[in-house]
């Protein structure tokens, strides 16, 4: 169909547009009006139409580029001639590679303009009055104000608190009854501040909305109240919640507090939004919304629901421990420099309340964390319960129900860090008496000093080996190491699995559907369960995984189109956030200097229920692989181990350094013979007489004191002597 002459008008000033750009003849150059952003989006709707995705793409960003707000976007497309070309063309769009984040941005601002408008102060007091009009208008107010959502609350509360209009009062009910769980929170808020006519007629409302959320609230203000009336309420609203009013509300508000600490979505109201609302009441101002990032929206809810319930049994170390969670994961989730409105600056760190809340109730925060496989707040729980428990506190949560403690169990934990903490935590407490899981301690503490620092990934991408060498290169550039591939899933690699320390990150990169299944073969091994996963798809499967995925920190998705400085950044992104990141080297180095301390201290002390000596193996490997102060504070834990090859590693570790280093194994050397005597091979005797005779004077009286230190016979001093500090042949006759 032709179009109109101001079309061709503007398209001979997109024409020079595109000149300047290089997209066409600059025959057509010339100097015309800026476009309206009507005209813009009329452009937009047109080129998408008649697939010309290049000219659609030039005048959308040009509109977006204006900087209208969302409310105005929205108002420009209302006023467009045809809402459902819009649609059409936006719809076309998506499907569009090039076009595709164009159109998001475009979508995002609408739906936000949607709301903002919606939620406007004004407008809704505007629709409010609007429910008294004509049937439609009637309709037309209702639906903005359930969009409008709980921002509507406090207008919509005045006006089902006000006597002088019943049939507004009515409509409004209706309207809060609509918004079902949306309005419970912001009633309850109200609920113990108003006088008994006014919470009679919140009960009502809160009794015909199909959720158990306000069950908590009414019994305890059943509880409290003397109103005849009022109780009567109660007790209706509470039969049709399927309650009882003789329940608990400590009960009550625990399990509460669970479901918004599991972040339940019939507790969310802006699962996809960025803020949240909690609530206060004013007498003077009425309910007053305090906005909160998502990111701890449920944590404040989690918190208070169990505060509310200590006030009713402040004994419950369940409860503390739940509040602890919440707060922990509060500390966690928080953006940086986030000024919290539920948690001021001047309230103590949650660490505080950890440590003075004592170990055992720690270690509930530690079980909440490993069913969760939650590894940031497990870490925090284990720095608790260090700062406080003695080593029967470690083992057993004093209940003869619990045949082991979460720390216990930590030390099967798939991360890394986790299990260097319990085992550390452990480690130093010099436990006493045996206990399950204790032959666990010392060969972690040993594998803290080895592989810390090691980074292990996997990489899934079928069959298709040009996809999996490309993430191979990336990853391997980054410091990974990369398994093998897997073409028909983790069981082609099982075994390296198995081997490896621990892995850090599983990139797949697969179709939508395989990938799901992927994910959950993931989660089903023991070893993978808490393993960052990075899922690439394609602009298709994005969207819907995203979507899955939403509420698991553990998976992130993301394009399989993206350039490497991103994906290197993605990767980067989902270890961070569903592990605390990579260990980096000083953290590795921290958790070995410990590891060794502690394994120094058992040693010494000889402890019987953690013998270092199961530590031999992965000790001398270490030896090997280290230099400097580690690989020193390794040959003093080896110097405390009654083993020939302990006492043999020393000796060729001596035999091969040089210098300073050299003197400080050749000492550690004379320390484990004091201790245990000569477990030298007949070689190793050899090159030490050898050394005695060297010309470093620092040297030779070293090695002379680890010969005096193995007390060698006398035929393998006097010839030092004869021979005035010359050494004997290494051949010489030592019959």
């Amino acid at each position: 169909m032709a179009r109109s002459n101001g079309w061709l008008t503007r398209m001979t000033a997109l024409v020079a547009l595109q000149v300047a750009v290089g997209l066409a003849s600059p025959v057509f150059a010339q100097a015309e009006p800026e476009q309206t952003n009507a005209e813009l989006l009329e452009d937009f709707e047109h080129f998408m139409l008649i697939a010309n995705y290049e000219l659609a793409s030039d005048v959308g960003a040009t509109l977006m580029n204006r900087g209208l707000s969302p409310v105005e976007f929205v108002q420009l497309v209302e006023e467009s001639r045809n809402l459902r070309r819009y649609e059409q063309a936006l719809a076309r769009a998506m499907n569009v590679a090039d076009l595709e984040d164009l159109a998001a941005l475009m979508d995002r601002t609408y739906r936000q303009g949607k709301l903002d408008r919606a939620r406007d102060p004004a407008e809704i007091t505007r629709n409010i009055q609007l429910l008294k009009g004509t049937l439609r208008q009637q309709q037309i107010a209702h639906d903005r104000l359930v969009a409008a959502g709980e921002y509507a609350l406090p207008q919509l509360l005045d006006s089902a608190l006000q006597r002088q209009d019943p049939e507004l009062r009515a409509r409004v009910v209706g309207v809060m009854r609509d918004l079902g769980r949306q309005s419970i929170i912001p009633l309850v808020t109200a609920l113990p501040v108003l006088d008994p006519g006014r919470q009679e007629i919140i009960v009502d409302i809160l009794g015909q909305i199909p959720y158990r959320t306000s069950l908590p609230f009414l019994v305890e203000l059943y509880n409290r109240t003397d109103s005849p009336s009022l109780r009567s309420a109660i007790a209706r609203a509470v039969q049709r919640r399927e309650g009882e009013v003789t329940a608990q509300p400590a009960d009550l508000f625990f399990a509460l507090a669970e479901g918004y600490y599991d972040e339940r979505v019939e507790l969310t109201s802006f699962a996809d939004e960025d803020f949240q609302l909690l609530w206060k009441y004013d007498p003077g101002l009425g309910l007053v919304m305090v906005p909160v990032v998502s990111e701890v929206f449920h944590e404040a809810m989690a918190m208070d629901m169990a505060e509310r319930s200590l006030r009713h049994d402040a004994s419950d170390r369940g409860t503390l421990a739940l509040w602890l969670s919440a707060n922990f994961s509060r500390e966690i989730d928080s953006p940086p420099e986030y000024q919290n409105p539920a948690y001021p600056d001047d309230r103590r760190s949650a660490m505080y309340y950890a440590v003075g809340a004592g170990p055992m109730v720690s270690q509930l925060v530690l079980a909440r964390a490993l069913a969760t496989s939650d590894t940031p707040l497990a870490r925090l729980a284990i720095e608790s319960i260090e700062e406080t428990a003695g080593s029967d506190s470690l083992i057993s949560l004093g209940d003869s129900a619990q045949s082991s403690s979460p720390l216990l169990d930590a030390l099967r934990y798939p991360d890394r860090r986790v299990r260097y903490e319990a085992a550390l935590a452990l480690g130093t407490s010099q436990p006493g008496s045996s206990f399950e899981g204790a032959a666990r301690v010392v060969p972690t503490l040993a594998s803290a000093v080895r592989d810390a620092s090691a980074r292990n990934a996997i990489v899934l991408t079928g069959s298709d080996r040009e996809e999996y060498d490309r993430l191979h290169t990336l990853l391997t550039g980054l410091g990974f190491k990369v398994l093998p591939p897997a073409d028909n899933g983790l069981s082609d690699i099982a075994g390296p699995i198995a081997e490896s320390p621990a892995i850090d990150v599983v990139i797949t990169s697969t179709g939508g559907a395989q990938t799901a299944q992927l994910i959950t073969a993931i989660r089903a091994d023991e070893k993978l369960a808490v393993t960052p996963v990075l899922a690439l798809v394609s602009t298709t499967d994005e969207e819907p995984l995203r979507r899955q995925y939403m509420r698991d920190r553990l998976v992130e998705t993301r394009k399989n189109s993206l350039p490497d400085d991103m994906l290197t950044n993605a990767v980067e992104q989902v270890i961070l956030a569903g592990s605390g990141g990579l260990i980096t080297p000083a953290e590795a180095t921290s958790y070995a200097t410990r590891s060794l301390a502690v394994l120094r201290d058992l040693a010494v002390s000889g402890n019987r229920v953690l013998p270092v000596g199961d530590a031999t193996g992965s000790l001398i490997a270490s030896l090997g692989e280290t230099s400097g102060p580690t690989r020193l504070q390794i040959a003093g834990v080896l110097a405390h181990i009654d083993r020939t090859d302990a006492q043999s590693a020393l000796m060729d570790a001596a035999v091969r350094a040089a210098g300073d280093e050299q003197l400080a194994l050749l000492t550690q050397v004379a320390s484990s013979a004091k201790r245990y005597g000569n477990k030298l091979a007949e070689r190793q005797i050899r090159r030490l007489i050898e050394l005695s005779g060297s010309d470093d004077q620092s040297l030779a009286t070293t090695a002379a004191a680890v010969m005096g230190a193995l007390e060698l016979p006398n035929m393998d001093i006097v010839p030092l002597l004869l021979e005035h500090g010359q050494p004997p042949s290494a051949t010489a006759d030592r019959r």
